[in-house]
């Protein structure tokens, strides 16, 4: 059995290793950088902890858990806005609800900057929609070494 965490201190704590040792649970560690260790889950959670109806004191039930989670979802994947993909809620992301939203985004924009030129010193907001979001971008120079790794 594996326990996989990040690297913070309470999970590399001596003590919490040996009783994982003693135990018989092998522990592994997130790598920097690397997506698919544990980052969207963590972010995930810090999106949960800071929600006002975030239930720090527990649930009194499984069920209450349950519901708790099940309205959570609802509202991430509905009406949680999130700023990787330009303010667009997952669900219209995923149902690719996103384009139609970004060229009303962009004509607003366009109409405002015409009727009050004053307000913008340069151009609108860019609503250009990015292929992909990552939580750890890799910087230009790591990409090359990542190439360059590939290659030999």
């Amino acid at each position: 059995m594996v326990l996989h965490s990040d690297n913070g201190s309470p999970m590399k704590a001596a003590s919490f290793l040996a009783t994982l040792e003693k135990l018989g649970v092998l522990s592994s560690f997130s790598r920097p950088r690397v997506s698919n260790d544990n980052p969207y889950s963590e972010s995930l959670f810090r999106t949960m902890k800071y929600r006002n109806d975030f239930p720090f004191k527990g649930f009194n039930s499984i069920d209450e858990a349950r519901e708790w989670a099940k309205h959570f979802v609802q509202w991430y994947n509905h009406e949680h806005y999130h700023s990787g993909f330009k303010f667009i809620s997952p669900y219209q992301r995923h149902y690719r609800l996103d384009q139609a939203i970004m060229e009303k985004r962009k004509k607003v924009y366009e109409q405002e900057k015409r009727k009050h030129p004053e307000r913008w010193s340069k151009n609108t907001r860019d609503w250009t929609l990015p292929n992909f979001v990552a939580l750890n971008p890799v910087k230009e120079e790591e990409e090359e070494l990542i190439e360059y790794s590939q290659d030999v």
